[in-house]
């Protein structure tokens, strides 16, 4: 609290964003438009980011060292790794603050067979599972697949960049998906086999001080490569806000039967939770399940959100900080908001690098660009990453936006880029 109350009587604050991707450009963008905001450093950041600093962000002493000298009042972490790795937990009672929950909060995400038990233990709404411990083999997790009836959700454990989930609908799914964990993972972690639900799927993405929720509105993502929702899975395709599935009864039943379930879990187990906190909901003939939690933004969904926001986020961070969430609102713009995620040939398995960007130049009113796999070189801004460029557009209504994103699309092109065309389709 003293530290909070120190840099609300300073002039300027200085930030740290911990990450390099699309979510952490849409952070900095955001976070820089604040009155209370000086710099805005990103670590290790990327080609579009302003102030990106090549850190070794794994060294946290190194890290801390740097905030010092730059007189960075605050650190707001991006991706979950480093919140699993208990880098909350490093800065504490320091004088640099950390926005995100601690090692232990964390495990909501980085631990699926915590996050099930977690669910379980305070009435959570989600779909019936059966964690495995260790050790196993293929022929003990087929037998536990067969409680399932040949549908079934497979995942493992731990953090696996999007690749430890497995969504199984035949035999054949599931003795593929078992050999892939085996071969990959070993049997070192438990395994949790879930019941297979099917629906829409929604993002609820909000702030938590542990003691107060507040929510963004519902977003939607698209997880597959391919138009159709085909091909296989990504970090992410495209997103869009405000969803029109998404309505005052939709909300209603996710805060009562998941959201306010989780914050009282929070609370009672004492977490240190201090930062964003996801809410993955598939919707099964009308009624709301939680798929899992993430304990830090979404991406793509972030690059919709923080645009949307009228709010200043700083002021939301630093009463989240303080506890003091109960007593802010959040006001958003009106209309709605696409994101159609740009990827390099061969994502989401190998893919190409260096190739140069053009169209960065071009201007569309209500448009924004947020780099999520770029590099700066002499020639340019070049391709560096899977998942390269979020075009964002905002419009009156879903269709402008729609519109004014694909245009700006067929701008800002690199060789053999790729990207849906049905982004949002569902929501007309």
């Amino acid at each position: 609290m003293a530290a909070i109350n120190k840099i609300k009587r300073m002039n300027k604050i200085n930030i740290a964003i911990v990450g390099s991707g699309g979510r952490e450009h849409a952070l900095s963008w955001k976070l820089q438009v604040s009155p209370l905001v000086g710099t805005v450093y990103t670590i290790p950041g990327n080609g579009g980011i302003e102030n990106s600093i090549a850190l070794d962000i794994a060294d946290y002493n190194v890290l801390l060292q740097w905030c010092r000298k730059q007189e960075v009042s605050l650190l707001v972490v991006g991706p979950e790794n480093h919140l699993a790795a208990g880098i909350v937990d490093f800065f504490a009672g320091t004088e640099i603050m950390v926005f995100g929950p601690d090692k232990t909060a964390s495990q909501l995400e980085s631990s699926k067979s915590f996050a099930k038990s977690f669910m379980s233990r305070y009435g959570v709404a989600t779909a019936k599972y059966v964690s495995v411990e260790e050790p196993y083999d293929a022929s003990s997790l087929a037998k536990t697949a067969a409680e399932f009836n040949g549908k079934v959700v497979i995942k493992y454990d731990g953090l696996a960049a999007g690749k430890g989930v497995f969504v199984c609908n035949t035999q054949f799914q599931i003795d593929e998906a078992i050999a892939t964990i085996l071969s990959r993972y070993g049997n070192t972690q438990p395994i949790v086999f879930e019941e297979l639900l099917s629906g829409p799927e929604l993002s609820y993405i909000g702030l938590t001080d542990g003691r107060t929720v507040k929510l963004f509105q519902a977003s939607q993502d698209h997880k597959r490569l391919l138009d159709n929702d085909e091909g296989p899975n990504t970090g992410g395709m495209g997103a869009y806000t405000p969803v029109t599935m998404a309505d005052s009864k939709v909300d209603k039943l996710v805060m009562d039967e998941i959201v306010l379930p989780t914050l009282k879990g929070i609370t009672n187990e004492h977490f240190n939770y201090k930062g964003f906190i996801y809410f993955g909901v598939l919707m099964d003939n009308g009624k709301p399940y939680l798929l899992e939690y993430n304990v830090r933004m979404g991406d793509p969904e972030t690059e919709v959100l923080l645009p949307s926001l009228k709010t200043d986020l700083l002021e939301l961070v630093l009463a989240t900080l303080a506890g003091k969430l109960d007593g802010t609102g959040m006001e958003f713009y009106p209309g709605s908001f696409v994101d159609v995620v740009m990827v390099a040939k061969g994502y989401p398995g190998d893919y190409q690098t260096g190739n140069l960007i053009h169209g960065l130049e071009t201007t569309i009113p209500g448009t924004w660009v947020f780099h999520a796999g770029t590099k700066k070189m002499d020639a340019g801004i070049v391709s560096s990453g899977g998942r390269v460029l979020n075009i964002v557009a905002h419009g009156a209504d879903f269709n402008e936006a729609r519109e004014k994103a694909y245009r700006l699309c067929s701008s800002v092109q690199f060789e053999d880029c790729f990207y849906r065309c049905d982004i949002g389709a569902k929501n007309i």
